[in-house]
């Protein structure tokens, strides 16, 4: 959730969730519109909504990401093993 303030006397400071935005669009005040076709008017500038959304999801993708990197086994190196012979596998449909 992103913390932005309402266009009031108070400038009531309010959350939502980023996922819901549509729009920002500075016309002079700062209007944000929403997925359920709402429009809220917010004192932060539209630069500011959107470093609060850009924060928001880096936090949300380094939260998802590991901490430390997780070693693949295509990250080692190839190690050569040697083979055995072996007798072709008989068939027993097939006998001579």
């Amino acid at each position: 959730m992103i913390r932005l303030h309402r266009l009031s006397t108070r400038a009531e400071v309010f959350y939502l969730n980023p996922d819901l935005i549509v729009a920002i669009d500075s016309t002079p005040d700062t209007v944000v519109t929403l997925t359920t076709h709402q429009k809220v008017l917010v004192s932060d500038s539209p630069e500011v909504v959107v470093n609060a959304v850009k924060e928001w999801r880096s936090s949300i993708i380094a939260g998802a990401l590991p901490s430390t990197p997780v070693k693949r086994r295509s990250d080692s190196a190839l190690t050569l093993v040697a083979a055995t012979a072996a007798p072709p596998p008989s068939n027993p449909d097939n006998e001579e």
